[in-house]
């Protein structure tokens, strides 16, 4: 998995699965939008104006539970 946030457009982009995949999009409302790919597989998820859905108007944080971390090679 890998969380990529922009400050410049305020959108944050979740990938679930890596490489690059064919993919349809199922946008939920104006700021949410999920990437499906081949076998229905959720790909990824993309968050508009994510300093505003996330959190109060501050870029969001992340906090990780109980998952272990890779090597950083």
């Amino acid at each position: 998995m890998k969380i990529s946030y922009d400050s410049e457009t305020d959108a944050l982009y979740i990938r679930l699965l890596p490489g690059s995949h064919e993919c349809r999009t199922l946008r939920l409302n104006d700021e949410i939008a999920l990437n499906i790919g081949p076998g229905e597989t959720l790909v990824g998820i993309e968050v508009l104006d994510a300093s505003r859905v996330l959190g109060d108007g501050a870029a969001p944080s992340l906090s990780v539970e109980n998952l272990p971390l890779a090597a950083q090679g």
